[in-house]
């Protein structure tokens, strides 16, 4: 994936030849690497099991008694919603917003569906499922996979590819055994999801929208270890591509990592992981870098989901990023505090601060196609804009999620408002010309189906 920093190198390229298709280095790359993750899986998991055998045994006796196993089920949900900013911006572009970033109007974000069958938690031999979830709507312009659906709708709206992939579960290695994810997949990295229902804020973080991958394409292992530890290892092809034209780089990446559950007294989860490989276009300057296949970019995440009671949960969220070709690096800290008032009401607050060190991460893209074309590494229609300098963003939110109750048919809906305030060091909103903004934004999600 390009940068901001990179269109000002590219901006004499008016034409860019696609990148290989069919079996590339970059597939073949996948197959060994994956093949190579596992296998250090099963090693450790060799190690560790035969201790902990004892210790998941009393789990499995004390289990409740059989349910019947998860089928094939179907879902369905449609967002919309709208972002109002106090500055009435020129150009209508809410700086530091990516999925809420047009002023006053109303948009379609999401129109989802998906179809899945989930894996049985209480397996205790091989299993399978999977999971196809696509959607209809504005914020597909920044969700989009390499590849996939990407350019050919010029207009706001668009259609994305979220999930497509297969999932296998091992009785062994492993306390818990290994779970084994195949194909097109959402990033487990970070606090935030694409899913809109799955969120407790109708904005997004800096750190989901310049801080974290979103989607990958190619395998991710999760080895239960024992009831406490998961160890994460997978290769994919890059952040948000797929296996052939991509982001125009041939090289594999990867995620590894750790998830601690059940600590203090079972009130705490933390999940560490870390994305890394070449992300910038390699074809030959002036198209691309020579040495774009060798230069990682490094993006690590912690977030730490702590129920202090079963009103009151805090999230801590930290986040860093950096990309050895440019030789620059970006990070932050979100801290939520979400309190149940009533069944029917949540209210939840964000603070959050993000330093993006040389202006090369955050950026706003009015243009309907260009946050893809810099991901590829391509001339933008209509630029991208930010202080092009190092600058420290902060932002605080405040929301509340109202699930009325007793609703027919509209059963389920959800009304979220909420009030945000973004403040920058340097001039980064309105068009670069003020330092701060207020915004108020309020999102109706409907399910169906399911």
């Amino acid at each position: 994936m390009a940068s901001v920093r990179e269109i000002e190198v590219d901006c004499p390229l008016a034409t860019r030849a696609p990148a290989p298709r069919g079996r590339t280095t970059k597939t073949i790359l996948l197959a060994a690497t994956a093949a190579a993750a596992i296998s250090l899986m099963v090693g450790l998991s060799a190690i560790a099991t035969p201790a902990l055998a004892q210790e998941a045994a009393p789990a499995a006796d004390a289990a409740a008694a059989p349910t019947e196993p998860p089928g094939i089920k179907w879902s369905a949900y449609v967002e919309a919603g709208a972002t109002f900013n106090s500055n009435g911006p020129t150009g209508g572009t809410n700086y530091g917003h990516l999925f809420t970033d047009k002023t006053n109007q109303l948009v379609l974000n999401q129109l989802s569906g998906t179809v899945s069958k989930d894996l049985d938690p209480k397996a205790e031999g091989f299993d399978w499922g999977f999971k196809v979830q696509g959607f209809y709507g504005t914020d597909a312009r920044y969700t989009h996979f390499l590849g996939i659906l990407d350019t050919g709708i010029k207009e706001r709206t668009q259609f994305d590819l979220v999930e497509a992939n297969v999932l296998l579960h091992f009785p062994s290695p492993g306390a818990g055994g290994l779970d084994l994810k195949v194909g097109a997949y959402s990033t487990p990295l970070g606090a935030e999801v694409i899913a809109a229902p799955s969120n407790l804020l109708y904005s997004h973080s800096y750190i989901f929208n310049f801080g974290l991958p979103l989607k990958h394409t190619g395998a991710l292992a999760t080895l239960h270890l024992t009831p406490d530890i998961d160890l994460y290892g997978g290769v994919d092809s890059g952040v948000n591509t797929t296996l052939s034209d991509g982001d125009n780089n041939g090289a594999a990446a990867g995620i590894f990592g750790i998830g601690l559950n059940n600590l203090v007294d079972g009130k705490l989860t933390v999940l560490a992981l870390t994305h890394v490989g070449p992300e910038n276009p390699s074809l030959k300057a002036p198209l691309g870098y020579a040495d774009a296949n060798h230069e990682n970019r490094w993006i690590s995440d912690i977030t730490a989901t702590f129920k202090a009671t079963d009103e009151l949960t805090l999230i801590t969220e930290l986040n860093y990023i950096k990309d050895d070709l440019f030789n620059v690096d970006g990070g932050g800290i979100a801290q939520y505090v979400s309190y149940t008032l009533s069944p029917e009401l949540t209210a939840t607050l964000r603070a959050e601060w993000w330093r993006d060190g040389h202006g090369f991460f955050v950026a706003a893209f009015p243009g309907n196609r260009d946050f893809v074309f810099l991901e590829k590494g391509e001339p933008l229609e209509k630029g991208a804009i930010g202080p092009g300098v190092g600058t420290s963003y902060g932002e605080l939110t405040l929301g509340v999620t109202w699930k009325p109750a007793d609703l027919g048919l509209l059963d389920g809906l959800t009304l979220r408002p909420e009030v945000r305030y973004d403040k920058a060091n340097h001039a980064a909103y309105d068009n670069l010309t003020k330092d701060d903004q207020f915004t108020f934004g309020v999102d109706l999600i409907l399910p169906f189906g399911g």
